[in-house]
C-alpha cells in the first residue's frame, strides 16, 4: 500500500479488508507496519495501520493453506476495501476564505473550520 497524497499530510486509522477464500486456514501475516488478523466469519484479511504518511509505502503478506481447490466463478471476486481519514486535508481543495459569525445572545463564537478527508466507499478491483 503506497499513501499517495501530500507527504506533509498523515493518514489516520487506515483500515485495509482483503477478501480471502471461504475454506482458508492457517493463517500467517508479516507486515512492514500495522497489524493483520484473519476474521473467517467474514472471510476478510483486516491489515490496521494506525498512522500512514504520504508518500510511504508499507507491505503486508499474508500465506493461507487452500484445503479445497473451488473455481473462482463459484465464490466471484470481491474487491479490497480501505477505510482512511485525513485530517487538515482536502482532495478537492475547497477551502473556506471568510466566515462570518453573527451571535446576538452574547455567545462569544470563534470563527474556525476543520478540515478533514474520509474515505467513503472505497474499493480495488483485482485480476488474480
Amino acid at each position: 500500500a503506497k499513501g499517495q497524497f501530500k507527504k506533509q499530510s498523515v493518514a489516520n486509522n487506515v483500515e485495509v479488508r482483503v477478501p480471502v477464500p471461504s475454506d482458508a486456514d492457517s493463517p500467517k501475516f508479516k507486515t512492514s507496519t500495522g497489524s493483520a488478523k484473519y476474521v473467517p466469519e467474514k472471510n476478510l484479511v483486516v491489515w490496521t495501520i494506525k498512522s500512514f504518511p504520504g508518500g510511504k509505502e508499507f507491505l503486508m503478506r499474508a500465506h493461507f493453506g487452500l484445503p479445497s481447490v473451488e473455481k473462482d466463478e463459484a465464490e466471484g471476486k470481491p474487491p479490497i476495501t480501505v477505510k482512511f481519514e485525513i485530517p487538515y486535508f482536502t482532495v478537492s481543495g475547497i477551502q473556506v476564505r471568510y466566515m462570518k459569525i453573527i451571535e446576538k445572545s452574547g455567545y462569544q463564537a470563534l470563527p474556525w473550520v476543520r478540515y478533514i478527508t474520509q474515505s467513503g466507499d472505497y474499493q480495488l478491483r483485482t485480476n488474480v
